[in-house]
């Protein structure tokens, strides 16, 4: 069973589908369910921007193309009359519904906001059918696999699996993954040339594969482009990672890719994510976390979004300059400022783990 979330009149819901075995008629069943809308009277939006289903009861649910948490929009035909949402060759007591003051197990009901903005929520900047949010996850040295457990997931705490899938993936290709490669990072990613990439790949340059490999398991262990390359790939979906102080957008896009890419927020020593949400304070299972690239080139309107959302947390000064900022070495304690100090405490200690104070 696959979850499928629903935007209808009424709220928010999660539904749980078969995605393989269902027909179009067993969905709409399972959204009569949810939201009392009769099969007869579903209009089905999918995708970004929305597009309209065609519903033909009869075939596979695969017809519609949904995948495992597609999101869709729920809506009511006007002036429609109700209808039996019994399947064709039953009567209407023998249908699967529940009661319709019964919710499916399954469903969590949501009720809308009672106000269509959030002025002390995260910050936003709107988008075709909704706004791009500021998703911020914890300063835990982890914050690069947690936002990508958060995109490709829908759960932070499965950073420590994120991290097993970069250390699989170096394991297996030891061509692409050579100790050369690794230890010469910079030479191979151009993100690795920009100064405010180079403090947060520090603790992993010029590192054995076999180092390397260890050191990306353990949880204080800050990653970058090597690890965005490697997670693009796996996910086969492009990851955006746009710097907050210069408005740059780095894309790592996979060999083989599924049309959509996400977006992440750097901020110079951290990494957040950045998500679409068809209204404000819905919850956050509701986020659509991967979106359709509708343009390869920088007018792609997820990307000028996700510049503007860029613009306004620099404005705040949502950034670290990591010429000057504090930082803090995790085996001994010592305190240092910046990354050039960084870089010669490691030298000098082998000392590769490091956060900001």
């Amino acid at each position: 069973m696959a979850p499928i979330r629903l935007r209808h009149p009424k709220g928010v819901v999660t539904i749980q589908v078969d995605l393989d075995q269902f027909s179009v008629l067993d969905l709409q069943q399972e959204i009569y369910a949810a939201t009392e809308i009769p099969p007869s009277q579903q209009e089905l939006k999918a995708g970004y921007p929305p597009h309209s289903l065609t519903l033909i009861p009869e075939l596979p649910l695969e017809s519609l193309g949904l995948k495992q948490g597609e999101q869709l929009i729920v809506s009511q035909k006007a002036g429609a009359a109700p209808a039996s949402p019994s399947r064709p060759g039953q009567t209407a007591s023998t249908t699967r519904s529940p009661p319709l003051s019964s919710p499916p197990r399954s469903s969590t009901r949501q009720q809308p906001p009672s106000s269509p903005t959030n002025a002390s929520g995260p910050d936003h900047v709107p988008v075709d059918g909704g706004y791009l949010v500021h998703r911020i996850v914890p300063d835990d040295n982890s914050c690069l696999f947690s936002s990508v457990a958060l995109v490709f997931e829908q759960d932070i705490r499965k950073a420590p699996e994120i991290r097993r899938i970069v250390a699989d993936a170096i394991r297996r290709d030891m061509v692409t993954w050579s100790d050369a490669i690794l230890g010469c990072a910079r030479s191979h990613f151009p993100e690795y040339r920009n100064p405010t990439f180079d403090a947060v790949f520090l603790s992993l340059f010029s590192r054995p594969r076999d180092d390397y490999i260890a050191t990306i398991l353990r949880p204080a262990t800050w990653g970058g482009a090597i690890e965005l390359t490697i997670l693009a790939n796996h996910y086969g979906t492009e990851i955006c990672s746009v710097d907050v102080e210069t408005g740059r957008v780095d894309r790592f896009t996979p060999e083989r890719g599924d049309g959509n890419r996400c977006v992440l927020i750097y901020s110079g020593i951290h990494y957040d994510a950045a998500t679409i949400a068809p209204i404000l304070d819905v919850p956050d299972d509701f986020h659509q976390t991967r979106i359709p690239i509708q343009s390869e080139g920088d007018d792609d309107p997820i990307l000028v979004a996700t510049k503007k959302l860029a613009d306004k947390l620099r404005a705040k000064r949502a950034y670290t300059n990591t010429a000057t900022f504090d930082l803090k070495c995790q085996v001994c304690g010592k305190g240092l400022k910046g990354e050039k100090e960084a870089r010669a405490h490691a030298s000098e200690t082998g000392h590769v783990e490091f956060g900001e104070y």
